[in-house]
């Protein structure tokens, strides 16, 4: 008899597929079969799935870039891989699909309601995204990484958190080094992506700090690549030692071993800070759709484990006197990595498990 096959939906940036692959990892040991459905986006943040996990690529599109005839074309490309997606659920029918968001999750989710398969979705950020919305009546449970999340009037949220790797994981509550006369690692990331006004801001706000401070000062700064010479340039000036790059494979270690993290306050970023337990000054991107990134920082906010500066407030003097007092009080440090830890929520993936496993008897009694 074959294992059960769970489909994974996700796609877009980081912030869909970490979690998912969370999921995947945890649903492996417990024997099932997993596929992951995206496109070709964010199959690029599938790198650290496991090898076991079959990658399905499906056409997708998003209406929030292009031009006018690519807009036209979206509604066309996500029909076709939907139709694709009941194709190949037909040759090999999925026993759950669990949709984590993101335009490339629509065809998946759309055939598991064609084909009438278990469903449900998972919705990291406090505010309920475009695609999630879509399908919120159309499934039987939507599970919520932060709390509260915001939903349809009539739909109910379950809290579960929001998983996190395998690699963060082992780093869970890893002992804190309270900042002191020694050199300190300060771990700046704007998500899977980047963020252009942390390299705006970051390395000026650094070199602002009082001498003493500055020379004690290790920096590993997440970019844009077209922004990486003039902020490595920045803290070359200042006399910072700064590593910077596109992407850190190893953000789990770096957390672990840093003394504060600079952060934008995505659901998944917000997660793998309060798991491992790391003070934090969180930046939400006030784009985001419905303010969700200021939803996600809120609890870690109000459970003082991480300060909050919207971007409209962000300069280099104000973020320079957070980061001096963080790093000139050792034991207010200590404090906000014991609440970030309390508030951290390392079972996410198991509460998430159980809900796929008591989908399949709900679905067949």
């Amino acid at each position: 008899m074959a294992a059960p096959l769970l489909l994974i939906a996700a796609g877009g940036t980081g912030g869909h597929m970490f979690p998912a692959q969370a999921l995947a990892e945890a649903v492996l040991a417990k024997g099932w079969r997993v596929k992951l459905s995206t496109d070709a986006r964010g199959a690029r943040y599938a790198g650290g799935f496991p090898k076991t996990v079959t990658i399905e690529h499906v056409a997708s599109a998003t209406f929030a870039r292009g031009g006018v005839l690519a807009k036209l074309a979206v509604p066309f490309r996500i029909a076709g891989g939907a139709a694709g997606a009941v194709i190949g659920m037909l040759r090999d029918r999925p026993d759950v699909v669990i949709g984590f968001g993101g335009y490339p999750s629509i065809p998946a989710l759309a055939a598991a309601v064609v084909l009438k398969i278990p469903r449900m979705i998972h919705e990291q950020n406090g505010v309920l995204g475009r695609v999630n919305g879509l399908f919120a009546r159309r499934v039987r449970w939507i599970a919520c990484g932060t709390w509260p999340t915001a939903l349809p009037e009539g739909v109910e949220g379950h809290h579960t958190g929001n998983p996190v790797r395998a690699a963060v994981l082992d780093r869970a509550g890893a002992p804190y080094i309270p900042p002191g006369d020694y050199p300190m690692s300060v771990v700046v990331i704007g998500g899977s992506q980047g963020a252009r006004i942390l390299s705006d801001v970051v390395p000026a706000a650094f070199a602002a700090l009082p001498d003493g401070l500055r020379d004690r000062v290790r920096v590993a700064h997440q970019a844009r690549p077209e922004d990486l010479d003039r902020v490595v340039a920045a803290y070359a000036a200042a006399g910072i030692r700064a590593e910077v790059m596109p992407f850190f494979d190893d953000v789990p270690s770096r957390f672990s071993e840093a003394q504060l993290v600079i952060s934008r306050s995505g659901a998944s970023s917000v997660a793998d800070i309060s798991v491992i337990g790391r003070p934090a000054i969180l930046v939400p991107f006030a784009a985001a759709a419905g303010d969700h990134q200021s939803a996600n920082a809120r609890g870690l906010v109000e459970a003082e484990g991480a300060i909050l500066i919207p971007e409209s407030r962000l300069d280099a003097a104000t973020l320079a006197g957070h980061v001096a007092t963080v790093l000139e009080n050792p034991e207010a440090a200590q404090r906000m990595a014991h609440a970030a830890l309390a508030y951290g929520i390392p079972d996410a993936a198991d509460r998430l498990v159980q809900m796929v496993e008591a989908l399949t008897v709900k679905e067949t009694t």
